[in-house]
Formats: structure tokens, sequence, C-alpha cells
């Protein structure tokens, strides 16, 4: 029960924000009593940090299934922000910015274990891509590592790019080819036009 709870809130959290769902809201949903939902957590902050937790456990997995694959590094790069945005949904308001908001210490918990992952993740791929031939050889992996964690953050910040000017989507399209071009050789840079083109038709 405590497992489907998680999984229900955390659908509802993402879809319809962290502080507009209540535990009337998901005890209605899910056709149980408030106090079944409170057997299992004893406050909504707890329901919060367990649903997060669950949502980050499940896209860090797909990406570890994506990242098996060793798919081209470009390819594996596209491959890794469809299935995040899948996961994440273009939703109206970002999952991130209201946890920062209304619950900053689940949020400093998480961006703390994302950018552990990510770290790891990007560099991979980028000694990867040097290795054959796709960025170039004279790139600070260390560097463009921590600038991509940074982007990738950044645009996720509401009062920078607000939901209602921008689409999460876009963002993320927008900010992986930014990333890329800065960084292709003239052999990646073909595989990446492919991509971009393959996105916009």
């Amino acid at each position: 029960m405590k497992e489907k709870i998680t999984i229900k809130a955390a659908e509802m959290f993402l879809s319809l924000g962290f502080k507009s769902v209540t535990m009337d809201d998901i005890s209605n949903e899910m056709g149980i009593s408030k106090k079944t939902i409170y057997t299992h957590f004893k406050n909504k902050t707890e329901l919060v940090k367990e649903s997060v937790l669950k949502v980050f456990e499940g896209i860090s997995c797909g990406i570890d299934n994506i990242r098996i694959e060793e798919k081209d590094p470009i390819e594996e790069l596209y491959e890794i922000k469809k299935f995040v945005m899948l996961r994440l949904k273009d939703e109206k308001s970002s999952p991130q910015y209201q946890l920062q908001k209304y619950y900053p210490e689940i949020y400093t918990m998480i961006k703390a274990k994302k950018y552990k992952n990510m770290a790891e993740c990007t560099v991979e791929n980028l000694k990867r891509g040097v290795e054959k031939g796709v960025y170039r050889k004279n790139i600070d992996v260390d560097f463009i590592s921590k600038l991509y964690f940074l982007g990738i953050d950044g645009i996720n910040d509401e009062t920078l790019f607000p939901a209602s000017q921008f689409s999460k989507i876009q963002l993320m399209e927008d900010y992986l080819e930014y990333h890329l071009r800065g960084i292709v050789t003239p052999k990646g840079l073909q595989t990446l036009n492919k991509f971009i083109n393959e996105n916009s038709n």
C-alpha cells in the first residue's frame, strides 16, 4: 500500500504541483481514507520526499538502461532527453521550481543526488565522444560537465524561464543543441544536424 500511495502521489505532484495537491486529493483519487495514508507517512512532507525519491530512482534507472546500450554519444543524449521529458511531462508548472520554493530541504537533497548522477553520466559521455571523434579533443571534460549541469538546472528556474512563455520540451531541445554545438567536431555536426532535422519535421 505504501508503494501504491507513493506512486499515485508522485504522479499527482508532477501533474498538478507539490503545493496544490493535498492529502485529501490523494485519498479521494485512490479511494482510500486519509488515515490509511497517515499510517504510512506521518505528514505531507514525508510523502513528498518519498515521491521525489521514487521519481528520481525511476529516471536514474531509465538513464542507466540507455547508457548500457553505448549508442553514439550524441544519440545517447537525445535518447536521455526524450526519456526524461516523457517521465516529467511538459507541465505548466515546473516540479523542480515548486519543490525548491515549498520544500527547500528536499530540493537540496535531490539536487545533490542529481548532480552526482549527472556528473558521472556527462563525463563518461564526453570522454566517449572525444574517443569517437564526434567531440573536439581539446575540451575540458570536467568544466563542460559542470557547465552542462548548471544549464539544465538553470532552464528549470521559472523566474528566468516562466512556463507561460517557455515550453519545457522546447527549452530542453534548444539547450541540448546549444551544448552540443559548442563541442562537436565536423563529424559530430553531421549527426547533430540529423537529430535537429528529425525534431523539426
